[in-house]
């Protein structure tokens, strides 16, 4: 689920621990040469350093100039995510990296992180398709594999919750709802691309638009949830809500395969998925209600491992360094992970409820997940560098 739910206070706290349409214009000063374009936002502007670019690479290299925490997004023309940076704090900096063919697109700023954002269209010309390493190739079927195998392991898990609700068994559906969402977790980056599935099924109520109505319009996980554990009830309209919610995720289910994959969308995913540990996990705000929260922790640093290890032959050639520093911190973020089991060894989903952390606890797991995301910021220029 998109970073966006958080409140302001806690937006801006995240954003400054990753990083230690009113406007839209083209800037004429850019710096930046080649497939590089300076992206700079504001609270009301998002500007960008050309609007023409060459098939292939693409860097954007944004600055937040603005008071607001924003997300910068590159964006097919029907709102499909090519790729995207959540969470950039006010007077910071960051880097995406992209893999982009002939046609058009869309840079989106999105001040306050809510909202269609504030656009700029860019053409991309060129025909010929990025020239990859062969193991690239093979990495990329290999993810999609493996987020089609998450979808389809997903979904008789998300059955066994839902069944639970239509019958009106709130400790059965309490009991299945963590280990429905886990498959869901791992592969996020993936449902996002979407667009449109996502704010369906994994929807905070205080994600709602304005003019959106709590009861109509709220959908997905987190509407059963607070059914679950603060209304304590299952009504006419949660029994409905859990038909739609397999639905949703039946439709999810049958796009993976169609999702568009690159390398730089796999590493900048696994990156987006420390982001969602460290804006919605840490902060406890992702499951307020069930306080499963370390669930959702585990299976996105699982997802953003896997992601990684498909890339890490390539990116251990272009910067052995880099990869050598990612071992390191996976690990040590897993030990740490490890504290929180109540038992069933390194693979269990069985963690310790998240209200039961103590602040040290919680600063320690944010440390540890901001020690991992720096470096696997760098991963996806690492991939595609040529020698």
């Amino acid at each position: 689920m998109r970073p966006a739910r958080l409140s302001a206070a806690t937006a801006i706290a995240a954003a400054a621990a990753l990083t230690a349409v009113t406007g839209c214009t083209e800037k004429s000063d850019a710096k930046g040469g080649g497939n590089t374009v300076e992206v700079t936002a504001t609270d009301d502007k998002c500007e960008v350093s050309k609007s023409k670019l060459s098939a292939g690479h693409v860097e954007l290299a944004i600055e937040n100039k603005g008071s607001k925490v924003t997300e910068v997004y590159l964006l097919f023309p029907d709102d499909r995510i090519v790729s995207e940076r959540e969470n950039i704090g006010p007077g910071t900096q960051q880097k995406l990296t992209a893999e982009v063919k002939s046609g058009s697109y869309q840079i989106a700023c999105k001040p306050g992180m809510k909202g269609d954002g504030i656009r700029q269209k860019v053409t991309v010309s060129g025909g010929k398709a990025v020239k990859r390493d062969p193991r690239l190739d093979k990495a990329v079927a290999d993810y999609r594999a493996y987020a089609q195998e998450q979808a389809d392991a997903t979904l008789p898990k998300v059955k066994v919750f839902t069944d639970a609700v239509r019958k009106g068994d709130i400790e059965a559906a309490k009991k299945a709802y963590a280990d429905s969402r886990i498959g869901w977790e791992r592969t996020e980056p993936v449902a996002e691309s979407f667009g449109d599935i996502d704010p369906k099924v994994d929807l905070r109520e205080d994600g709602l638009e304005e003019g959106q109505d709590l009861e109509k319009d709220w959908t997905g996980w987190h509407r059963l949830e607070r059914a679950l554990w603060k209304d304590k009830k299952l009504g006419e309209r949660a029994k409905e809500l859990a038909t739609q919610l397999d639905k949703d995720l039946t439709d999810w289910q049958n796009r993976v395969g169609k999702a568009e994959i690159t390398p730089t969308s796999m590493a900048n995913g696994a990156k987006e998925l420390l982001d969602e540990v460290a804006t919605g996990k840490v902060t406890g705000e992702e499951e307020r209600y069930s306080h499963t929260d370390l669930v959702d922790f585990k299976a996105n640093v699982e997802g953003a491992d896997k992601a990684y290890s498909l890339l890490k032959a390539v990116a251990a050639e272009n910067d052995p360094a880099l990869t050598k520093e990612l071992d390191k911190q996976f690990a040590a973020l897993d030990k740490l992970l490890g504290k929180y089991r109540k038992g069933g060894g390194k693979d269990s989903y069985t963690f310790t409820s998240y209200e039961k952390l103590g602040k040290a606890d919680v600063k320690e797991l944010q440390d540890g997940v901001n020690a991992l995301a720096e470096p696997l910021s760098k991963l996806a220029a690492v991939v595609v560098k040529t020698k």
